[in-house]
């Protein structure tokens, strides 16, 4: 009987293991800092995320930023915002798709002083 009950949480723990979704573990400039300049726009996966959109919101607006990486999916995907951005508050939206297929979604925000 207790071989059975073993067996069976760990089939339990491996499963829940394999439905768990990527998730951004960190990110630069980290969420509702304040920083002097931005230099790059950088999220780290907890498992490989394939990013299929981002997006920076800045004080006058949407700002256009160059994906330093392509569509493969990653742990670690980074950005180049536009150089000399103004003082003020930033939001990055961004969008992907977990290794398993699923969709996922974030958001983190940012202020750069001036």
């Amino acid at each position: 009987m207790k071989q059975i009950i073993l067996a069976l949480a760990a089939i339990i723990a491996t499963a829940t293991a394999a439905l768990a979704h990527s998730k951004a573990e960190e990110t630069n400039p980290a969420n509702r800092a304040t920083v002097e300049s931005v230099e790059a726009i950088e999220l780290r996966f907890d498992d490989p995320m394939r990013v299929t959109a981002i997006t920076l919101i800045g004080p006058d607006g949407e700002l256009e930023i160059t994906r330093e990486i392509g569509l493969d999916p990653v742990t670690a995907f980074r950005a180049k915002p536009p150089e000399n951005m103004p003082a003020g508050a930033y939001t990055v939206d961004w969008r992907g798709l977990s290794s398993d297929g699923h969709p996922m979604q974030g958001t983190f925000e940012f202020t750069v002083a001036n």
